[in-house]
């Protein structure tokens, strides 16, 4: 429902502490991670406002230190599918004719108690959970995710006052948004609180009930998110938390006649697999389905042989490495001038012989773990060819172990083919792969860049040269979804950089934006005619 008309201001991004020695916050968190680890938790699943248990546990262990059992949860089955659908469709009336402020409200506050009494809390099961250090999880698990929903409420309150013209005297246009007709399901990543929290949030917002199924690697955050949502008001059977193997969920969700859109978050392969089902079963729906989808990358940094050179290795270093890699937008294909190489390799090779690999719990480790057994030995195999490859240079890293974490040292690869397989498959992990390109060659490598991968996610420029900039800036505008000019491919902020790709990488409709949330409505005209005609005949019969 959209009652009544209430302002809301432009909000702003929420400040990123900076942890720093001797900090209040840095503290906090310290003592959350040490609470968190001290304990063994059991988590549930959220159906219909009930907490869910099934004699099926499975674990969860920090990736950093495998060897500790950080919690169990209940996997549930088809049955615990269905149970989440009706408990969201019983729940669906209530919360559409809730007017538009009180929603608003609610996600405001969980908002405001993820930036005060749950911020360490929420941050500690990301660094845990998904090892992420206290910087990277400072900027998803906190600051992202508030952002999210306080510019989602007032990017749908904008939405709201969009009204046509009255186009004449007596007759009055509305436009109203309704919510979709029927259930969202939201699927989200291993890798991003804040995307598993903006998911199933956005489409309620809107008026929507929600069955959200977290990556099972995320789910000691997403339990995080699910008590916030509770203490700030989500009604039962609004969002419903389920933790069941993708296929069995798909199978029922997708055979739902109530089933009326997705929004996910993940591998291209696995959306494709779910767009197809989709069209397989059309005709089994009430309404066509919403299809929003975020999916892989392959993203570039294109350096220009005008660049700076301290500019181009920071950009590498921390668009490769941060976060293990493990961003959609990470920079993982970097394309560098022969004549500035050298000093190019010298400099990432100075910055990666500091950076500390190791466990979040201690703030001086830069790089951490993968999240997955199965990401590291992705990673380990892709090295190893590498290693055992004559036209392959490994300029830093190639390392690895498993004995304590799912720890892979960062790694550039030097190749002399600029289609060599690193260079083209996604591969989500600390590893950068360089092609080292003569100068003269600049504008050959353009279309290279943007031919090489079937993905269009996030790209950069590194150059001084402002013809050279404008030049590729619109000649790569379908490679990447998100451009950055002198700076690395990653970080984008809710409110400024709306993100999101196409091609191979999804839909592109841009989380954190007016854009997103459109898809979670559909909209209905009124027209009301004050005085109608009483006689069928126009004056030209006359």
């Amino acid at each position: 429902m959209t009652k009544g008309f209430f302002n809301v201001p432009q909000p702003h991004n929420e400040p990123v502490l900076n942890y720093g020695p001797g900090s209040a916050e840095r503290a906090a968190l310290k003592a959350a991670l040490e609470a968190a680890r001290s304990k063994q938790i059991d988590i549930p699943m959220y159906i219909g406002g009930k907490e869910v248990t099934t004699d099926r546990k499975l674990e969860i262990r920090p990736p950093h230190d495998h060897q500790h059992l950080l919690a169990t949860f209940s996997e549930g089955d088809a049955g615990h599918v269905t149970a989440a659908i009706d408990a969201a469709l019983a729940a669906q009336t209530s919360w559409e004719e809730l007017a538009w402020e009180q929603r608003a409200a609610i996600f405001l506050k969980a908002a405001d108690l993820i930036a005060g009494p749950y911020r360490a809390e929420i941050n500690a099961a990301t660094m845990l959970g998904q090892s992420k250090n206290a910087y990277q999880a400072e900027i998803d698990a906190a600051c992202e995710l508030i952002d999210f929903l306080r510019f989602n409420v007032y990017y749908m309150s904008q939405i709201y006052q969009q009204q046509p013209t009255i186009a004449g005297q007596g007759i009055w246009n509305r436009l109203e948004q309704r919510p979709l007709e029927g259930f969202v399901f939201a699927l989200t990543p291993f890798n991003f609180t804040a995307i598993a929290g903006n998911l199933p949030s956005s489409a309620a917002l809107m008026g929507n009930v929600v069955v959200w199924k977290p990556a099972y690697p995320q789910i000691y955050a997403a339990n995080v998110i699910m008590k916030i949502f509770k203490e700030a008001g989500v009604p039962d059977g609004v969002i419903n938390l389920i933790y069941v193997d993708g296929p069995v969920a798909g199978e029922v969700i997708f055979n739902h006649s109530d089933f009326a859109g997705i929004h996910f978050t993940g591998s291209t392969k696995v959306f494709q697999q779910i767009w197809q089902t989709i069209g397989t079963n059309i005709h089994k729906y009430k309404t066509y389905p919403r299809i929003v989808g975020e999916t892989g990358g392959k993203d570039f940094v294109l350096i220009h042989p005008s660049a700076n050179v301290e500019v181009a290795g920071v950009a590498l270093v921390r668009g490769a490495f941060e976060y293990q890699g493990q961003k959609c937008s990470a920079a993982s294909r970097a394309y560098i001038p022969q004549s500035l190489w050298p000093a190019i390799k010298e400099k990432v090779q100075r910055d990666v012989a500091t950076i500390k690999v190791g466990p979040v719990e201690d703030f001086g480790n830069f790089v951490n773990a993968v999240i997955t057994e199965a990401s590291f030995d992705k990673l380990a195999k892709y090295i190893d060819a590498a290693k055992n490859d004559s036209n392959v240079e490994v300029v830093t890293g190639g390392n690895y172990d498993k004995s304590k974490g799912w720890f892979i040292e960062p790694t550039i690869l030097k190749v002399n083919d600029p289609y060599y397989v690193t260079m083209s498959e996604e591969l989500f992990g600390p590893v950068l792969t360089v092609y080292i390109y003569d100068d003269q060659d600049f504008d050959q490598v353009v279309d290279i860049v943007d031919k090489t991968s079937i993905y269009a996610l996030t790209g950069a420029i590194i150059a001084q040269d402002r013809y050279a900039i404008a030049d590729v800036t619109h000649r790569l505008r379908n490679a990447a979804g998100n451009f950055y000019i002198n700076d690395k491919p990653t970080g984008a902020v809710v409110g400024q950089q709306p993100f999101g790709g196409a091609r191979g990488s999804g839909t592109n409709d841009k989380a954190g934006s007016m854009i997103n949330l459109l898809r979670w409505v559909s909209p209905r005209t009124l027209k009301e005619t004050f005085d109608p005609p009483k006689d069928y005949r126009y004056p030209f019969l006359g």
